[in-house]
């Protein structure tokens, strides 16, 4: 059943993580993890049929004695520029995350944005979240998901940081959603 485009942008309910592209994981584990507490909840394993991918980590802040799937990651990036001596940095962003408040919420805003002509770059499923992929005008990436219930990613975060599922990007197939099957993560 198609949904209808909406008048207006659906507000989302907070920014869900953030990727951020950095010169060293192992300068930048050891001061998240050693400075600010974070933990270390997986990292990327590229399928062999992937070609080349750069390093990627993914950390968790404490949710009240629990983890999430991940605050933050970090993806080397090897010949990233140092900040200047001034502390000027150019773009360390991989991508921004917004998370909408459910998965109506979300296929609404899929709807608005393909209405208002919004090129969509990626669809996927991921093992946390199912998520779309556009650009904002300055070229960061933004990434706008919703998450899937905790009881499906908790049991093997690992797994579920890898799992993915690309979808189409235009026409009525970008705007579909498979809520049915979703896997479990145990």
């Amino acid at each position: 059943m198609p949904t209808s485009a909406p008048s207006r942008p659906v507000a989302p309910a907070g920014l869900n993580h953030l990727v951020i592209n950095v010169r060293d994981m192992a300068e930048t584990h050891r001061f998240w993890t050693e400075m600010l507490g974070f933990t270390q909840v997986g990292e990327y394993r590229p399928r062999p049929d992937a070609g080349p991918a750069r390093k990627m980590q993914f950390y968790s802040a404490d949710h009240d004695g629990k983890l999430s799937h991940h605050d933050i990651a970090f993806m080397e990036v090897p010949g990233l520029p140092a900040p200047a001596a001034d502390g000027t940095l150019v773009s360390a962003i991989g991508h921004i995350a917004i998370a909408l408040p459910d998965r109506e919420a979300w296929l609404r805003q899929l709807a608005y944005l393909q209405a208002h002509g919004v090129k969509f770059e990626r669809r996927v499923e991921h093992g946390m979240t199912h998520s779309l992929y556009i650009r904002d005008p300055n070229g960061y990436t933004v990434e706008l998901l919703y998450e899937l219930p905790r009881a499906v990613w908790e049991g093997d975060i690992q797994a579920a940081l890898n799992h993915y599922v690309a979808l189409p990007t235009e026409g009525e197939g970008a705007l579909q959603d498979n809520a049915d099957n979703v896997p479990v993560f145990a």
